[in-house]
């Protein structure tokens, strides 16, 4: 032992199994039923309610619970004070924040009706035009601000006069707008609108609302009727709002307020007289649809006339529709017409009804020559014409489906024989009536389907199919499944209709991959991968492969090796990878690649690793240009190896052997093709290390070769994450981990002793280093660590069946005075680098190296060594030599300097504790 110990000059002899017993936490018997942290809080609940607000507690509780309880609800006394604030509240109270006023139990539709607001941002995208649309705008009058002072009957002949004024022309015509511009102007004329009434403009307002409501008979631009329809009757809805609020204020005075449910005897006079006024008005407006409308709007106030106001006012209402030539502007006026009856009195049905049988006595003029005329002057075809009733037939409907005995479907149905079956009116009646009912009759709609004049509305068959295959897969088998996507190959193929309808054949292939989760069955489905096929527009048929590997992702739960399973994904997979190119943004590569990715980690053919390693050479091949799956291949190899070394016990045969061999080989040649250079320098130390523990000792050489002469190549500033970043410290990162596999690497009979750290060591002294940096005196520092380990008898740790230098030199003279030679190296390096930082804005930098340095010998050197310990005085007085150091952790160095010479064998560490003084900053 001697000679070993004075030929290691500078390292100390290390006793790395008293070192582990040394530093071992202490161990404290734990009784049964003492405290430990994850034990279950128990709380101690005191009857007493009142509750210290200092956090003091009391003991002198004369009952506990051992249950566990919340300790914040504990503090509440079980009360939060939303239970406390909820408990204080009379329960017998009318809760009126759930009643709307003005609406008793009648008039009030429940929440399975399926109110306008959500059909009109459907129909405002579905129904648009390119064409120019017109407006008249109101251009405003003097008059009424003249006779503002007037008596009242000489006001109410100006505003006459003001409105006899406004429909005689004080109007502008504003042509040739754009769809855009036209929802500005109505908008416009909508804030107009808000504006007026809250300057107390009422007569302007109104004729806001009149012009408005005359835009409805126009149907200069038919495809856009649909959509001006919600935009004008948005206006009359806050109109009719306007005039309710105004007269509902009217009623409440300083003694009483008008109930929720009031009746017309509560109503005082001013406010009845007022409302009258209103209707009066609308009366005398001379045009009859927007007479009609205007009155609609404010259907409501006839509450505050009379109770059966709009009983009476509804019957009249639908007769006024019946003046409406044109059968498009009639149905929506209909349309218009319901929503405010389902609005105020959804319980008079019989007039809604009425409503509707005097559409379908009137549904032929749809086909008349008068609507033929207009469709062929605008260049119209009938089938574009008539999807344009679809929204309010469909509304209509609705409205006199909601709660409508069976009976009334049985009369519908026999009204739409009488009219030959129409396809519209069939469309809208199994839209509006509940399912159950349409299910009894389903074979009678069958027929009427079949017989039904689909000219003008014709059956959509991509459509159909599109519904019908989530029915058959939810209720057939994987055969009917095959028959539909023949049924739809064959219609779509010819002619490639399939190119118009992508949407509809990417929505049949979700609902088909939505229901079969069983991947096997789903690729055995003969016609599934010839409806693949039919996406060749590039960016779809990708689209639809990230929803299939979504999918297998999602919900394949164990490996396989199924070949139905593997060719298909190969194929979907391969189409994806085969999109990526120049212009491709990285987001879509890194979500192609991780799709990818989850496909390559489910493929498991079992023991069979010959097969497993085949499959990966296949995907390299058709995966070449996504570095993330080449890196995910890489790692697969890998792993591999080492389950042939597990199965193995690490005594490979001479097949193993070779089969590693094999994957090593696999590892080495696809590595240079990445194009991350720390991503190359990690998969080579990581392969290396694999080679290494399967004893592929030449191979593991030469990937650390591979990453030591690349090391050069690392460039000053590298991308992470889209940002530029300084690279040495990645590269510092690297180095500590490469040396730490370094110390079990055995050197090479043919090359010097520790060959491969000499290497490195001469490209980290020729890389050019960042100026103003320390990351060099770092990678040395942990060098010095290297080579301190090195000098052990045994070393640290090791790796199975591969002997490495501790026991191939077995403390050969040589191979120590070499790992001397280096230690002086690098140290002399280190030392030089401290001198160039005597200077001012360095000193900082100086003091912190120093003291590092200090440590670093304290830990790994062999203070005896009169040198050594002469060198770690001097680097003590240079931490604290201008007045830089930390006092702190000089302080805390020192004590545990003179704690570990308390320890046998470390008494020369007293007389080192007896040369480091502390310094103060004075």
């Amino acid at each position: 032992m001697a000679p070993r110990t004075a030929l290691r000059k500078h390292s100390r002899g290390r006793n790395y199994k008293a070192e582990f017993a040394s530093c071992r936490l202490e161990a404290v018997p734990l009784e049964f039923g003492d405290y430990h942290p994850l034990k279950p809080i128990t709380v101690t609940e005191s009857k007493t309610k009142k509750v210290s607000r200092k956090g003091s507690t009391s003991s002198t509780s004369s009952s506990s619970s051992s249950s566990v309880v919340d300790p914040l609800s504990s503090v509440l006394d079980g009360t939060d004070p939303l239970s406390m604030f909820a408990a204080t509240a009379d329960p017998a109270a009318p809760d009126s924040s759930r009643k709307r006023r003005d609406r008793d139990e009648n008039s009030i539709v429940g929440s399975d009706f399926e109110p306008w607001a959500s059909k009109r941002g459907e129909i405002l995208a579905r129904y648009t035009t390119t064409e120019k649309l017109s407006i008249n705008l109101f251009m405003g009058s003097e008059k009424g601000k003249a006779t503002a002072t007037s008596a009242m009957s000489e006001k109410v002949r100006t505003r006459l006069e003001e409105l006899d004024d406004f429909e005689e022309g004080s109007q502008k015509e504003l042509l040739n707008l754009t769809q855009q511009d036209y929802v500005n102007r109505i908008e416009e004329l909508n804030q107009s609108l808000k504006d007026a009434w809250a300057s107390d403009q009422k007569v302007k307002a109104l004729k806001i609302v009149i012009q408005c409501s005359k835009l409805l008979s126009d149907t200069s631009v038919i495809q856009f009727y649909p959509s001006k329809f919600v935009l004008i009757t948005d206006i009359l809805d806050t109109f009719g709002k306007l005039v309710y609020e105004r007269i509902f204020s009217m009623c409440v005075d300083n003694r009483s307020v008008l109930p929720d449910h009031f009746s017309p005897e509560n109503v005082n006079d001013t406010a009845k007289e007022t409302c009258l006024n209103w209707f009066f008005k609308i009366a005398s407006i001379r045009e009859l649809i927007p007479r009609f409308y205007v009155e609609a709007s404010i259907l409501k106030c006839n509450k505050f006339l009379s109770k059966t106001g709009i009983s009476e006012c509804l019957p009249r209402l639908t007769c006024m529709i019946r003046g409406i030539g044109d059968p498009l502007v009639s149905v929506y006026a209909r349309a218009y017409l319901c929503r405010v009856g389902m609005e105020v009195a959804p319980h008079l049905k019989e007039s809604l009804n009425k409503n509707f049988f005097d559409f379908l006595l009137t549904f032929k003029q749809i086909h008349g020559d008068t609507v033929q005329n207009q469709l062929v002057v605008q260049g119209v075809e009938l089938p574009s014409y008539l999807p344009l009733y679809s929204p309010a037939m469909d509304w209509i409907f609705q409205c006199i489906s909601y709660h409508a005995p069976e009976a009334l479907l049985t009369e519908m149905m026999e009204r739409c024989k009488k009219l030959g079956n129409n396809a519209l009116l069939l469309n809208s009646v199994m839209s509006a009536f509940r399912a159950e009912f349409i299910a009894t009759r389903s074979m009678d709609f069958i027929g009427m389907i079949k017989e039904c004049d689909e000219s003008g509305f014709p059956k959509d068959y991509v459509n159909c199919a599109e519904v019908w295959v989530e029915y058959t897969c939810k209720h057939f088998t994987k055969r009917e499944v095959n028959t539909v996507l023949a049924d739809v190959i064959k219609h779509m193929t010819p002619d490639r209709a399939f190119e118009d309808s992508y949407p509809q054949l990417q929505s049949i292939i979700k609902k088909v991959i939505a229901h079969f989760h069983d991947f096997s069955v789903l690729f055995s489905v003969e016609k599934f991968l010839p409806f693949l096929d039919m996406f060749q527009k590039e960016s779809v048929r990708v689209e639809v492969c990230k929803c299939i590997m979504e999918v297998f992702i999602k919900h394949q739960q164990e490996p396989t090796k199924d070949p139905v399973i593997l060719n298909a994904l190969l194929h979907v997979c391969k189409t994806m990878h085969d999109s990526v190119n120049a212009l491709t943004l990285e987001d879509e590569k890194r979500m192609l690649a991780y799709l990818i990715n989850g496909f390559i980690k489910m493929v498991s053919f079992g023991r069979d690793f010959e097969q497993q390693l085949s499959f990966y050479v296949e995907a390299r091949s058709m995966f070449c240009n996504l570095e993330p799956v080449l890196v995910q291949l890489i790692h697969s190899v890998n792993r591999l190896a080492m389950e042939t070394r597990k199965v193995m016990k690490g005594n490979h045969s001479r097949k193993t052997a070779a089969f590693v061999r094999a994957c090593v080989a696999y590892c080495f040649i696809t590595i240079p093709s990445l194009v991350g250079i720390f991503t190359r320098l990690n998969l080579y130390l990581h392969s290396g290390q694999v080679a290494l523990a399967n004893q592929c000792l030449s191979q593991a050489d030469a990937f650390f070769k591979a990453a030591i002469s690349l090391i050069p190549e690392v460039p000053k500033m590298i991308n992470i994450d889209g940002k530029m970043r300084p690279s040495e410290s990645f590269l510092l990162e690297f180095l500590c981990n490469f040396f730490s596999t370094l110390l079990i690497v055995p050197d090479h009979p043919e090359h010097g002793v520790l060959f491969l750290v000499r290497e490195l060591l001469n490209v980290i002294q020729d890389y050019t280093w960042e100026d103003n940096s320390d990351d060099k005196i770092r990678i040395y520092t942990c060098v010095l660590h290297l080579l301190s380990a090195m000098s052990q008898e045994t070393y640290l740790y090791h790796i199975d069946k591969v002997d490495s230098n501790d026991s191939l030199y077995g403390g050969d003279t040589k191979f120590l005075a070499e790992n001397n030679k280096l230690c002086e190296t690098v140290m002399a390096q280190i030392l030089e680098h401290l001198k160039t930082l005597a200077k001012d804005e360095a000193l900082k930098r100086q003091s912190s190296l120093g003291l590092s340095f200090f440590n670093s010998i304290l830990a790994h050197g062999d203070l005896r060594n009169n040198r050594l310990n002469q060198l770690s005085v001097n680097l003590w007085h240079l931490a604290q030599r201008h007045g830089c150091a930390d006092t702190r952790t000089m302080v805390k160095t020192l004590e545990y300097i003179k704690k570990r010479s308390k320890h046998p064998d470390m008494g020369h560490l007293t007389e080192l504790a007896l040369r480091l003084p502390l310094q103060t900053r004075t």
